[in-house]
C-alpha cells in the first residue's frame, strides 16, 4: 500500500502539531503538501514556518490551554521534547496536558518516540515486540509515557498511534549524534567525535521521512492502538555513515572516539552531557532497527541513504556553523 497522498475526504482538516523541533517542522511540512490547515504549538508561539501555518503559544502541561489549542483538530502529533536533562521531571506532565487536550477535542492522536524504552538490544534487531525492560532514568521515562498512551488508547480516551526512530539526521537537525558537530565537522574538514564504537552497525533515521511516516499514522485506522517503527536507511556503520557523509563532501573522514571517561568529566559540568552517559550502551552494541512491520503496512518510505546525506549537506552548506560545532 502506498500513502503518497490523502484520500480527497481527509484534505483540509485541521491538524495540530506540539513541538516546532526538526520532528514537529517535518511533520508540518507533510500536512501542507497534503492540503491540511495546520497549527503549531509551543511554548513561546515562534518558529521558522510557513506563514500560512497558525501559531499558538502555552504551556502543553496545561490541560485548559491544550484542550484550547486542539479545539478543532482531527489529528493531533505530539512532537514536544523537554531540555534533555529535565525529562523524568518535564516530558509526562506534557504528555498528559496534551492527552487531555485531544480527548476534549475527540481528535486521533500519533505520538514520536525514540528507542530508550527498550534497553539494551541483547545482540539481536529492534522489534515492535521487543519488551520495555529499560533501567535508565530517561529509559524508564520513556516506558511509562508509552505504557500511559496504550493505556489511555485501551481505555478508549484517545485512539493512538505511535512511531518510534532511532537517532535521526538531516535538514534542520543539530542536536544529535548525527547533527552538527557531523555535518558541519565533516564540510570544515575536521576531526568528528563520536562516542562508542564507530565500526558497529547503527540505524539512524532521516528527518523527512519521520515526518511523512507520522502523518501517515494518523491517516490510517489500522495504525491506531500499536508501535511502528518508522522506516529508516539501510545500516551501516557509524564510521561508514561518516565515510560517506565525507565522500559526498569531497573531504576526507577523520574520526576520534570520545572515552567514556572525558564524556563523564565533561558532564560533571553540563547536564546534557551528564544525561549522555547512561546512554552510551546505544553505540557500545550493535544497534539495529527493524521496520519491516511498516513497511508490509504502508510501504518502504525511507529515503536512500545517498540521498539523505546529499540533502542534509545541501543544508548545512546554507547556514551558518555555530561555534559548538
Amino acid at each position: 500500500m502506498t500513502t503518497d497522498q490523502p484520500s480527497p475526504a481527509s484534505s483540509g482538516q485541521l491538524h495540530v502539531v506540539f513541538g516546532t523541533g526538526p520532528v514537529g517542522q517535518a511533520i508540518v511540512t507533510t500536512l501542507l503538501s497534503r492540503g491540511h490547515r495546520v497549527r503549531a504549538v509551543n511554548r513561546r508561539g515562534h518558529a521558522e514556518l510557513p506563514p500560512r501555518v497558525e501559531r499558538v503559544a502555552g504551556d502543553a502541561a496545561d490541560a485548559a490551554f491544550t484542550t484550547h489549542a486542539c479545539a478543532g483538530a482531527s489529528v493531533v502529533y505530539n512532537a514536544l521534547n523537554p531540555p534533555y536533562h529535565q525529562w523524568p521531571k518535564l516530558f509526562p506532565a506534557l504528555q498528559a496536558g496534551v492527552l487531555q487536550g485531544v480527548a476534549a477535542a475527540g481528535a486521533r492522536l500519533v505520538v514520536i518516540e525514540n528507542l530508550y524504552g527498550y534497553g539494551p538490544a541483547g545482540g539481536q534487531p529492534f522489534t515492535e515486540d521487543h519488551p520495555l525492560v529499560a533501567t535508565t532514568r530517561k529509559g524508564i521515562t520513556r516506558a511509562a509515557m508509552t505504557r500511559d498512551l496504550l493505556t489511555a488508547h485501551q481505555r478508549g480516551m484517545v485512539e493512538v498511534a505511535i512511531g518510534r526512530a532511532s537517532g535521526f539526521f538531516g535538514p534542520g537537525v543539530r542536536e544529535s549524534a548525527l547533527g552538527e558537530r557531523v555535518f558541519a565537522a565533516v564540510l570544515a574538514g575536521k576531526r568528528v567525535q563520536v562516542a562508542g564504537d564507530p565500526n558497529l552497525l547503527h540505524t539512524y533515521t532521516y528527518i523527512e521521512d519521520i515526518g511523512r511516516a507520522l502523518v501517515t499514522l494518523g491517516e490510517h485506522d489500522e495504525a491506531l492502538g500499536q508501535v511502528w517503527h518508522i522506516p529508516s536507511p539501510e545500516t551501516i556503520s557509524t564510521r561508514q555513515f561518516v565515510e560517506r557523509i565525507a565522500a559526498a563532501a569531497g573531504t576526507r573522514a577523520r574520526l576520534q572516539r570520545v572515552p567514556a571517561l572525558a564524556l563523564r568529566g565533561v558532564g560533571l559540568f553540563n547536564p546534557t552531557v551528564r544525561e549522555l552517559v547512561e546512554m552510551l550502551y546505544e553505540f557500545e552494541a550493535p544497534f539495529v532497527v527493524d521496520h519491516s512491520r511498516y513497511t508490509r503496512a504502508f510501504g518502504d518510505q525511507a529515503t536512500p541513504l545517498g540521498e539523505a546525506i546529499s540533502r542534509t549537506l545541501a543544508w548545512y552548506q546554507q547556514v551558518p556553523a555555530r561555534a559548538a560545532a
